[in-house]
């Protein structure tokens, strides 16, 4: 089996250019819907002011596409299959981690677009909400297998991490030490043209969630990979493949922020392309937490300049498209 075109081939090809309905892809992690530092989740509503972006996105306008992350939600569901097999030995293992992020798609597509719909209908708006399991090309000789490096699961302690099973990989992230597995880069979205005629529907999409169901293409088929895939990365992927005219990548901090921690911090409003380039060649924007924010909002506005792109928390999305908030980046 052959791959399709690249993306930034196809960037603009799949959504209709109905200059009064602008585009959005829309991505917000795991981490903002769930804290994994918190044994409970996180205690605040963050996917309230999550939905309150989308609709007042659609008010202003745009169609929307959603992407999430699912990093301490897979966590989680990797953490119960491992205690069951250890309850109850006749417990086979699945097939691969391909098998967890499709359960997460479906699990919090499912919450996301319950409490979407409930949203909408309470600010009288007509749109439907459709969720579709999303599966995303990798390969198979990625580095990523052999040095996994993403976060999955909740932050343990010394002692709990010093009992996790054999076949697991675990580091200090930016928050503590938690499980990481592999990251493979994504090539190619395979049900990128179903999104867009969802899109064209007029349907609100969420898609790629989790980062998007691992999967290699063979010749004898497609099959799916022990990995998950970076969110940000796969909604940078989207955006030039739909050719969409705003990307907004909805994260806990406001902005991006130089020499973050320190005294000398400073929050970007706006900021070059280029400049911004330099600052990630530098070293500001660590590898697990703000730097694949950058790249892909990088990569974004490199394959397409006239795409907007900016960052920032969730409840401002349309104060960042008015330059009042978050960060915008400029070509």
């Amino acid at each position: 089996m052959r791959l399709h075109r690249p993306a930034d081939a196809r960037a603009g090809l799949n959504i209709s250019k109905n200059r009064a309905m602008r585009t959005c892809l829309y991505a917000v992690g795991g981490n903002a819907l769930s804290d994994p530092s918190k044994p409970d989740g996180d205690s605040t509503d963050v996917l309230g002011a999550v939905l309150d972006d989308v609709v007042d996105l659609l008010e202003a306008g745009y169609r929307v596409v959603m992407t999430h992350g699912n990093g301490p939600q897979v966590g989680q569901l990797l953490l119960m299959e491992e205690a069951a097999i250890e309850a109850v030995d006749y417990i086979s293992r699945p097939e691969g981690l391909d098998n967890w992020v499709a359960a997460t798609q479906g699990t919090l597509g499912h919450d996301i677009a319950t409490r979407l719909d409930g949203v909408l209908t309470g600010r009288g708006r007509h749109e439907q909400v459709a969720t579709l399991l999303t599966r995303v090309v990798v390969s198979a000789d990625d580095d990523a297998f052999s040095d996994p490096t993403k976060p999955v699961g909740p932050v343990m302690s010394a002692e709990a991490a010093s009992g996790c099973p054999d076949d697991w990989v675990v580091k200090e992230t930016a928050v503590g030490m938690r499980r990481v597995v592999a990251s493979p880069e994504p090539l190619e979205i395979l049900d990128v043209d179903a999104i867009a005629a969802l899109v064209d529907a007029g349907a609100v999409v969420l898609s790629c969630g989790g980062g998007g169901i691992p999967v290699i293409i063979a010749d004898d088929g497609i099959h799916g990979v022990e990995a998950v895939i970076d969110k940000d990365r796969v909604s940078s992927l989207l955006a030039r493949a739909l050719g969409v005219d705003l990307l907004i990548i909805s994260t806990r901090v406001d902005s991006i922020r130089l020499n973050f921690g320190t005294s000398n911090e400073k929050s970007l409003r706006l900021i070059a392309a280029a400049d911004l380039t330099a600052h990630q060649a530098q070293g500001q924007f660590p590898a697990g937490s703000m730097g694949p924010k950058v790249e892909a909002l990088l990569a974004a506005k490199v394959a397409i300049p006239g795409m907007e792109v900016l960052l920032c928390q969730p409840g401002d999305a349309l104060s960042a498209v008015r330059g009042l908030a978050g960060t915008t980046v400029e070509a």
